[in-house]
């Protein structure tokens, strides 16, 4: 995981076009953008394929762009989510028309500095993460929804909790929602099939999720688009049906999109902010990706901060896997912090343990 606040911050080769020339024709200062047929429009990043993006402006216009090659010279790609500075003719901006051979009426110029971007969902500047964890078929994992949690925790993302399939074991369902709220989280528990729970998360989102980014993420196969297509009956994602063989579910999103919520949700005012739809998937490699670091881990589980500001370890550089002393297993064995949370815990630490920086 590349932590774009501390590493990229201004994403510095890219066009440096003033920022405050935004909407106007005229510049001065640099070539690229002393055409006067040209402005800068500054939108969003709605969705990718193939080298392809669909961006939006604030007046919902939207428009296809290619990318200048400064990025994949920097080795810097563009994300759904990504707030850009476009370069778009008059002609194409009134008309509609295409203005190059590949189909694309702008040009990305910049990308405007980013307060987050994951590897996995493929997303940039992200307020809210839905983490969709299901009570039954496939079996739920505590420890792969741990994974993106910290990824979220990590980056400054407020994690929810989604419990998908509520009516097909309901002890279970009970039992991911009592970890999850002990440790501070806002958690949901849902059925596409009874719609349980359904209104209750709409209107999380219709209040809280208004004006911001946000993203359902989960494993294959445990109901996110089932579940989005439930809340956003316009949408109508594709949906797919779990292999009896493997117990996993077929990924029937294949790209990260970005839907206005101004669209799903048409009778809330004032509603600027996105809905993510993006790829399930069936693990969290933190071999091959950097995430964050061994000793970032302990941070990204809230309940194990809680504890540490009011506890101090035995010892000054406690791992909390195994020492004496050691006021997080105290707080497991008291049962102040799950099983479950610390069980994810050791497990992404033996990870990230073996791993060394030039793997």
């Amino acid at each position: 995981m590349k932590n774009y606040r501390k590493n990229n911050p201004n994403l510095s080769r890219q066009k440096n076009c003033n920022e405050n020339t935004i909407g106007q024709s005229n510049y001065s200062g640099n070539e690229a953008c002393n055409d006067k047929s040209y402005e800068l429009i500054q939108a969003t990043i709605i969705r990718s394929i193939s080298g392809k993006f669909a961006v939006m402006d604030k007046y919902k216009n939207q428009y296809s762009c290619s990318a200048r090659g400064i990025f994949r010279y920097d080795k810097i790609k563009p994300l759904p989510g990504d707030k850009v500075l476009i370069n778009v003719s008059e002609r194409d901006r009134t008309e509609g028309n295409l203005s190059s051979d590949d189909g694309s009426n702008g040009i990305i110029e910049k990308i405007l500095p980013r307060k987050n971007a994951l590897i996995r969902p493929p997303l940039a500047n992200l307020d809210k993460l839905f983490v969709i964890i299901s009570s039954a078929y496939p079996s739920p994992s505590t420890t792969i929804t741990d994974k993106l949690i910290t990824i979220a925790e990590f980056n400054m993302i407020e994690p929810i909790i989604i419990v998908s399939k509520a009516d097909l074991d309901e002890k279970s369902s009970d039992r991911i929602k009592k970890i999850y709220r002990q440790c501070g989280f806002t958690v949901f528990e849902t059925s596409s099939e009874n719609k349980t729970g359904i209104s209750d998360l709409l209107s999380y989102i219709s209040q809280a999720c208004r004006n911001e980014t946000s993203s359902f993420a989960g494993v294959s196969g445990a109901g996110k688009s089932t579940l989005m297509n439930t809340l956003f009956p316009s949408l109508s994602l594709e949906t797919g049906k779990l292999s009896e063989k493997i117990g996993r579910g077929k990924n029937t999103t294949r790209v990260s999109e970005l839907f206005p919520l101004y669209t799903l949700l048409p009778t809330v005012n004032n509603c600027e902010g996105f809905i993510a739809d993006t790829p399930g998937f069936s693990m969290i490699d933190f071999t091959r990706f950097d995430f964050y670091k061994l000793e970032d881990l302990p941070y990204t589980f809230r309940e194990f901060k809680l504890v540490l500001e009011n506890n101090k370890c035995l010892y000054k550089n406690c791992t909390h896997t195994k020492e004496d002393g050691c006021a997080i297993i105290e707080a497991v064995k008291n049962g102040d912090i799950p099983q479950e949370r610390h069980q994810s815990y050791l497990e992404i630490y033996s990870v990230l343990k073996n791993k060394h920086d030039w793997d």
